[in-house]
């Protein structure tokens, strides 16, 4: 991933448009009443797309796939399932995502709609054989997901071996990590710039929900072919910037930023974000390296910061309106990993601004 500088002036901005769009949207969003659901229903294609996203977060392209339709005939199919609020799309790059709606309100009627759907499917041969058809098909495009994943590794490995041969292992860093971090539940994750998915899919057994948020298009498809097996209410994937993250502000009870920093060219904003959308309470994870002068890592692999010292990190913790809670250096080669991990002090600056995606 590689990060680019964003001013405080633009995020203002955006910060701006946001919060007035976010009203506008709440004066003027129309009304969905059981009958709108109800009628959106009253459609076979619209029922199996329903019941494909019990199972996964789907592309529009791939529901017209497994269908075996047009893509603009399973887009219509979309926008009335939308507009009944029974699914909710999200754009990343030149794709569309289809998920089943994840609000609050919605919760019961979710709950309630796979239920009939399952019963539906019991009882209906007609509609069972369709259903086992489209799984047929999504297994399909599961494989197609996961083969494009191990063909990007296999064209990047020399690049990514050449930067891990620089430090200590994986596993060692994600066992502390975990130990830091201790066993009671992380309540809401967040993790920023989730590359892979790797660290979602390590917490998401911990955790009531991860987020996983990278600017990359690409890496996010890789992290959907990592977690497309977890139940799609327990995950989120999200493209944006680590210096202006699409949440509401006391959003996520933790906070991870796994080899992330170091791409940034102001951290201090980067904290100040993460501080933004913690609770009150809630824990900070900086997983990244220790100061060195490895210079040609500039260039060979982009990174804007050449580690981190722990009086850097103090600083930037406390500026930020963290506590330094614990910090552990893992040495391995040439680089030193370290963790640092921070509290949201509970009396620390304003209520954030509620923000849109």
């Amino acid at each position: 991933m590689r990060w680019t500088k964003t001013t405080r002036a633009k995020n203002d901005n955006g910060r701006s448009v946001r919060l007035l769009t976010h009203i506008k949207n709440a004066l003027y969003a129309p009304c969905v009443t059981l009958l709108d659901s109800l009628r959106a229903l009253a459609d076979p294609t619209r029922l199996r797309i329903m019941r494909l996203l019990a199972s996964m977060e789907l592309a529009v392209g791939e529901i017209a796939q497994v269908l075996g339709q047009s893509q603009p005939r399973v887009s219509r199919h979309v926008k009335i399932l939308c507009d009944a609020g029974l699914a909710e799309r999200r754009r990343e790059g030149g794709w569309v995502f289809l998920r089943a709606a994840s609000g609050e309100g919605q919760a019961n009627l979710k709950s309630a709609l796979a239920g009939l759907l399952a019963v539906g499917e019991a009882s209906d041969p007609a509609f069972a054989a369709e259903c086992a058809g489209d799984r047929h098909h999504l297994d399909a495009i599961r494989a197609a997901r996961q083969a494009s994943a191990e063909d990007y590794f296999a064209a990047h490995a020399e690049e990514w071996d050449s930067l891990r041969s620089l430090h200590i292992a994986d596993g060692p860093v994600e066992l502390a990590l975990a130990e830091l971090l201790g066993a009671d539940s992380l309540g809401r994750l967040l993790d920023i710039g989730t590359g892979t998915g790797r660290m979602a899919e390590l917490f998401a057994d911990r955790a009531a929900k991860v987020t996983g948020l990278d600017r990359s298009p690409e890496m996010l498809r890789l992290a959907r072919a990592r977690l497309q097996d977890l139940p799609t209410d327990r995950f989120e994937l999200v493209r944006g910037d680590f210096t202006d993250l699409p949440f509401d502000g006391a959003n996520f009870d933790t906070v991870l930023l796994h080899q992330v920093l170091h791409y940034a060219q102001a951290p201090e904003l980067v904290l100040a974000e993460a501080a933004r959308v913690t609770c009150p309470g809630g824990r900070l994870a900086i997983i990244d390296f220790a100061a060195h002068g490895r210079e040609d890592l500039r260039e060979r692999h982009a990174h804007a910061r050449l580690g981190f010292s722990d009086a850097q990190m103090n600083t930037l913790f406390n500026e930020a309106g963290y506590r330094m809670e614990a910090e552990r250096a893992l040495a391995g080669h040439e680089l030193i990993v370290k963790i640092w991990i921070g509290v949201r002090e509970q009396d620390a600056g304003a209520t954030p601004l509620r923000r849109t995606g």
